[in-house]
């Protein structure tokens, strides 16, 4: 890849995806952190004007879905990159280990009870591809599940699930969700600093646990599961990003960039008003001004 531009962090469709042939960094979108913040100022302000339209328009929902490994940088990028939109038109929703209820159902349910309505911008914090990610790594999980063994086919079984994420995603595109994935690629190294800083810094001590370390040392394992899943996924109604996480203000700057164009590509119009509408706010026009 030798430029920044969204399109060169896309996984296009039937691609079999590498991570190691995938950048952690990238050269810097900006020369200076003065030019940085007008950037993401730019953005910020490009992005309040387009969630308007979209909220307005109340036609074409937005889905968004990050996925990383620990310390990727997922909840800073949520963070920063959405906070000029309107609480009011965007929904969070950040999935742990599922709930018994939960694991009554298919592993597709508990998203999509969260999926955003028309005119919304909804964003997952890990999602339903947990299922062929953590699962896939440990397989122990699966008994949970309670899956009928006559249908636990583990032969088949990621690609049974590969199957009907998509199918599960061309629904909602046709349905007028578009979907957008965004994979954090952060490199060994930089987790590693990223988790010692959390083990230094007071107020970040909650964000580390032993669990952090110890899926640390399966960091091959899920390389593997990843690289499978983008592969199987990134389709072209419903792509993957792989964007370059070691530094998080670039990482950041891109995702809005890809959001941005998204956006831009949906045909989002404010609601045309009839002679009948524009007769009645007349009549209250005259109304208030007397």
């Amino acid at each position: 890849m030798k430029n920044n531009t969204p399109h060169h962090f896309r996984v296009r469709e039937g691609d079999e995806v590498d991570l190691d042939k995938w950048p952690t960094g990238v050269k810097p979108l900006c020369a200076s952190a003065e030019q940085c913040q007008q950037l993401r100022e730019a953005h910020l302000t490009a992005l309040t004007a387009r969630q308007t339209l979209l909220y307005a328009s109340n036609s074409y929902a937005l889905l968004l879905i990050f996925q990383g490994m620990d310390a990727a940088g997922k909840d800073s990028a949520i963070k920063h990159v959405m906070s000029g939109v309107n609480p009011q038109g965007c929904q969070v929703y950040s999935f742990k280990q599922p709930s018994a209820d939960e694991l009554d159902h298919d592993f597709l349910w508990r998203t999509t009870r969260c999926l955003p309505e028309r005119g919304r911008i909804g964003i997952f914090n890990r999602s339903y591809y947990e299922e062929v990610l953590v699962v896939r790594v440990h397989h122990e999980l699966l008994a949970r599940e309670g899956i009928p063994p006559a249908l636990l086919d583990v032969k088949h079984l990621w690609q049974e699930r590969y199957q009907s994420i998509r199918d599960h995603e061309l629904h909602l595109t046709r349905n007028g969700t578009c979907v957008i994935k965004f994979f954090l690629h952060v490199s060994q190294e930089e987790q590693r600093k990223r988790l010692l800083k959390r083990i230094d810094d007071p107020q970040k001590n909650w964000k580390v646990g032993l669990t952090d370390t110890a899926e640390r040392q399966l960091w091959a394992q899920y390389a593997k599961a990843y690289a499978a899943c983008l592969s199987a996924t990134s389709t072209q109604y419903a792509p993957w990003y792989v964007i370059p996480s070691d530094d998080k203000t670039n990482a950041q700057l891109i995702i809005s960039q890809i959001i941005l164009d998204a956006l831009d590509k949906l045909p989002l119009r404010f609601p045309e008003l009839d002679a009948q509408r524009r007769e009645e706010l007349l009549a209250m026009r005259h109304e208030l001004a007397a």
